[in-house]
């Protein structure tokens, strides 16, 4: 079972804080726990990973429309207020892999960081989870892709710059908007959509194969946004893209309704009947290999659009299935073996 912290590792004394300014007024609790695994699996045809990563639960960025808000009902917890304050932190994450990857049955499948909550949401800075998992991929040569709102990435770059020389690498910024004040509104507490560019360039400009996801694609609010976001993405250095369409399952759907109302209260009518338009009528749909992206013709021309300018500004085949690649994976003690 989780453990409260009393006194957990203060983010804001790091110099790796993806914030400039002042802190935000929170009221955080952060639980640790020792994780019986650390490496998920899935077989949902919406995803583009088998395996996946998460040192975290919960996440500090608060975003309304997280899909993965549910997961903390799990614990206990709420999908709301809970799922931003009250997070967990899997402090044998880094061991627990180590022993993954020494199992015969592991065969070096492409680790997704992160699945559910951001790897680099800023606890991060304090624990350095996803540094440590970083330098055991490293170590076994295990591929990786990894997709977040968090510039804190920019701290690990010398080891995402020694990943990519030995093996698939593939970093993806998430950057569902295209100005500062409407990522706010949305996502209050992650990093700046400037900032995020920023890091999109610095991770580009060292060689790092990028990406950006537009995701989620929120019809009425961000879809009019998608060829500035490209354009500035492909201007930072991405060399692919994709997009997801919003999710809003049954627990999520207040929190966003409510953030939405707060951040645009004259339009939020017209979004909620573009999220319908887009969605067969309804705000949700959960079947497998539909839940990710929209139907009728009012989907159809966002698909048109994003595709339109992923042509027109030369962004390459986007080969996100990071598992059908030939795996560079191998175990050090096995090598060392090989000349003794």
């Amino acid at each position: 079972m989780p453990r409260p912290v009393a006194n957990p590792p203060n983010p804001w004394d790091s110099t790796h804080v993806e914030y400039l300014g002042e802190p935000p007024p929170a009221a955080l609790t952060v639980y640790e726990e020792q994780a019986r695994s650390i490496v998920a699996s899935n077989s949902s045809p919406d995803v583009p990973f088998r395996f996946s990563i998460n040192p975290y639960r919960g996440c500090f960025h608060g975003c309304a429309y997280c899909y993965a808000r549910p997961t903390h009902q799990r614990l206990g917890l709420g999908a709301g207020t809970d799922f931003e304050r009250k997070l967990v932190v899997k402090t044998n994450a880094v061991e627990l892999l180590r022993e993954e990857f020494e199992r015969p049955r592991w065969r070096g499948d492409a680790l997704a960081l992160s699945g559910v909550t951001d790897c680099y949401q800023p606890l991060e800075a304090s624990y350095g989870l996803t540094r440590g998992l970083l330098q055991v991929c490293l170590e076994y040569r295990n591929p990786v892709g990894i997709v977040t709102k968090g510039a804190l990435v920019q701290r690990d770059l010398d080891l995402l710059v020694a990943l990519h020389e030995v093996t698939t690498l593939r970093v993806y910024l998430s950057i569902p908007f295209a100005d500062d004040a409407m990522g706010r509104a949305i996502e209050p507490y992650a990093a700046s959509i400037s900032r995020r560019f920023a890091a999109l360039r610095a991770l580009s400009e060292a060689g790092i194969t990028t990406g950006v996801s537009v995701s989620p694609v929120i019809p009425g609010l961000s879809d009019e946004q998608i060829p500035e976001i490209l354009e500035r993405a492909r201007e930072a250095g991405a060399q692919r893209a994709f997009m997801v369409m919003l999710r809003l399952p049954a627990e999520v759907r207040p929190v966003f309704l409510e953030r939405l109302h707060e951040a645009v209260p004259l339009r939020a009518g017209k979004v909620i009947s573009a999220i319908e338009q887009s969605r067969g009528g309804g705000l949700n749909d959960s079947r497998f290999g539909q839940r990710m992206k929209g139907q009728g013709p009012r989907w159809a021309a966002i698909e048109a659009l994003f595709a339109a300018h992923y042509r027109r500004l030369g962004f390459g085949e986007d080969r996100g299935q990071l598992q059908h690649q030939p795996t560079t994976f191998r175990r050090p003690r096995a090598q060392r073996e090989l000349f003794e």
